[in-house]
This record gives C-alpha cells, sequence and structure tokens, in this order.
C-alpha cells in the first residue's frame, strides 16, 4: 500500500511524525511526504523534521507566500504532477491548514482516494479560514478520521455517511506519550532562559483573526504586558505576529515580555509542561497544555476543541485587555476533570490498519 502524505505547517509534522513512526514499525505500508513549504525557514519547519525524525520529504512545493487563494493554487497544481506520477493508494491529510484542503482537492479532482485526519471539528465559526478547510477537506474525503467522540457528531448531525467515519482518537497524544521523555532529556530551555516550574505563563498568538486584527491584537499583548507585572510571561512569537506587531506599531506592548523566536517541539513541550497556565489562539497548544495537565486559556471567542471547555481545562477569553490579563490570573494552576477524550496513544496504527483494511476490501 502506498501513501502519499501532505503536510506543509508545524502542526502537521507532529501529527504526520506519529504516523510515519507506526508507518516504519509496521512495514508493509510505503510513504511519499509532501512538504508543500508553507512553514518554510529553519524554526518554523526543518528543527521540526530533525527533532522528530521525520525523512527528508520525498518533495518539496515551496509554496511560502501569498493570499489563500493563491497557496491553494499553486499547490494545487504542483502536486497534481505529484500524484500522477506517484498514484498511490490513498492522500493522507491532516488538520486545517491550505495545505490540508489543497492536497484533498487536488486527489479528489484525480479521482483518488482522501483520508483525513482530524476530521469532524468545527468552531461554528465560518469567518475562521481554518473552519472552511475543515468542512470542504471533510466533504471531498472518502475515510474521516475523528479524534473526539464530539467531532464524531459533528459528522453524523451534518449527515455524513456513518461508514467512511472513524474514531480513533487523536495522533498529537500519540506524538505527546513518544516524545514526553526524550523532551525531559534533552531540552534545556528551562535551565536557558531560568525559568522555573509554575514561575510562568506561557502564550502564544499567531491566527489570522488576532494578528490581522489590531484591536484584538493590541488587546492581547497590552493584557500580556499588564499580566507581566504580576508575574514572568513567556511569548515564542510566530513571524506572522512579528510582522504585524510592527507593522501596527506595537511593539511597546513587547516591553516586559520574555519574547522567544519560534521553538522546536521539545522545547515548547517542556515550556507547556512547566507552565503555571498557558494562553494561546493554537488548536493544538490547547491540547498539549490539556495532555501535560496544565490548564489553558484561549484567546478566542470559540474552540474547536469544545471537550475542554466542558472538562474546564480550557477557558475562552475573547481578546479585550481586562478579559485576557483577568482570565488568566483566575486560572493559574486550576485544573479541571479527569478523562481520556483523546483515546489511548494508538490513534496512527488504527489509521493504518483501517487504511489497509479498506484497500484489502476493496481491491485498492
Amino acid at each position: 500500500m502506498k501513501v502519499v502524505t501532505v503536510v506543509g505547517a508545524r502542526p502537521q509534522f507532529i501529527k504526520a511524525s506519529a504516523v510515519s513512526r507506526a508507518i516504519n514499525k509496521l512495514g508493509y505500508v510505503q510513504e511519499v511526504l509532501v512538504h508543500t513549504g508553507q512553514h518554510f525557514d529553519d524554526n518554523m519547519s526543518q528543527i521540526f523534521f530533525d527533532e522528530l525524525s521525520i525523512s527528508k520529504p520525498d518533495y518539496n512545493l515551496g509554496v511560502s507566500s501569498g493570499g489563500h487563494s493563491m497557496i491553494i493554487g499553486r499547490i494545487l497544481e504542483k502536486l497534481e504532477n505529484i500524484l500522477k506520477m506517484e498514484m498511490p493508494d490513498w492522500i493522507v491529510v491532516y488538520g486545517d491548514t491550505n495545505s490540508t484542503i489543497a492536497g484533498a482537492l487536488a486527489a479528489w479532482k484525480l479521482n483518488m482516494n482522501v483520508a483525513h485526519v482530524e476530521s469532524g471539528l468545527r468552531s461554528f465559526n465560518l469567518m475562521m479560514p481554518e473552519e472552511t478547510n475543515r468542512i470542504l477537506t471533510d466533504c471531498v474525503s472518502h475515510i474521516l478520521f475523528t479524534p473526539t467522540p464530539s467531532a464524531t457528531q459533528n459528522l453524523y448531525n451534518a449527515q455524513f455517511d456513518k461508514t467512511k467515519i472513524h474514531e480513533v482518537g487523536d495522533v498529537m497524544f500519540d506524538s505527546i506519550m513518544f516524545y514526553g521523555l526524550r523532551a525531559e532529556q534533552n531540552s534545556t530551555i528551562l535551565t536557558y532562559y531560568n525559568l522555573k516550574k509554575d514561575g510562568y505563563a506561557l502564550a502564544t498568538v499567531h491566527r489570522q483573526e488576532n494578528t490581522d486584527c489590531p484591536d484584538r491584537l493590541y488587546s492581547i499583548f497590552e493584557g500580556l504586558q499588564s499580566l507581566a507585572e504580576t508575574m514572568k510571561v513567556v511569548v515564542p512569537i510566530h513571524p506572522r505576529t512579528m510582522s504585524s506587531i510592527k507593522h501596527y506599531d506595537l511593539t511597546s506592548l513587547t516591553s516586559g515580555l520574555l519574547i522567544l523566536e519560534p521553538l522546536g517541539y521539545l522545547d515548547m513541550l517542556m515550556l507547556e509542561r512547566n507552565a503555571s497556565i498557558v494562553a494561546t489562539d493554537s488548536g493544538g497548544v490547547q491540547k498539549e497544555a490539556y495532555f501535560q495537565g496544565v490548564p489553558c486559556v484561549t484567546l478566542r471567542s470559540e474552540t474547536e476543541w469544545h471537550e475542554l471547555l466542558e472538562l474546564e481545562w480550557n477557558h475562552l477569553a475573547p481578546p479585550d485587555e481586562k478579559n485576557v490579563k483577568n482570565t488568566i490570573l483566575n486560572k493559574i494552576n486550576k485544573k479541571g476533570y479527569n478523562s481520556l477524550p483523546y483515546g489511548d496513544g494508538s490513534a496512527s496504527y488504527k489509521i493504518l490498519y483501517t487504511l489497509y483494511s479498506y484497500s484489502r476490501s476493496n481491491n485498492i
């Protein structure tokens, strides 16, 4: 069985690494890795390939700039030729990025089989580009791998074919279980920055709805700057976020914050694990905080990870200066309820077994 894996952004590298590791152990699957180039510099891409021991991509499309339509169109054009040459049994896409929808559409146009990992998630906010990408990718996929019962129910509610839906758990949980010990053994970031367990808040901001809106960006960083008067605030900064901060002349709001370059996976795990609280607009970081027993405040009006709100591990803080600061302060070290909504850490193997079984039964 041949699988073409399409990735382009940091969260996808983490998810794909878990499945690639399972592929290497099982031995009966050939993987062709395509990197779209959506995240292209060393801090956003290469360090993840190195730390996660991901094989060098078989193809790098180099599509790294432009608007949403331009990026998707260029990936479609380049990927179509690769798929025609490789003729895989499955094209596997992850999550909700432009690389995700482009990979799915390229395969669908060629009548090839698409498997969507992390299917069924919904924030119910169609103003988010990610929400549109999720919905469209689900619509053109032949197998829908959901990470949670609520994601499965979302697909049921939308009248998707139930035979296509397979609830397997979350591949990011697989990765946390595997790389957690490696992070403890290899990361020196706490020592380097003299950070103590529960002695700081960790914040990340990168969503377009926040970075491209000066009022929201101002509210977030004013709130973080105000919080820094009470405790240390560590902010690994996304290039797009820093560009927006400079563009909107908000650089003064970063004073008092510990601003870091984008980090590798192991350093990020260590910062999350030892923070007293995490504040983020990232879907992946919300889960990583939960996996490591750290409360999280989401800097958005909604989240696709509804179960984390229900379990009180996650709390929404729509960007407003007082709301950001006060919500973070009120939730520090406040644990939620124990549960296992993301499976048992074997999602990667369940995905591969399903693809292989489907291929055999349908003579793919």
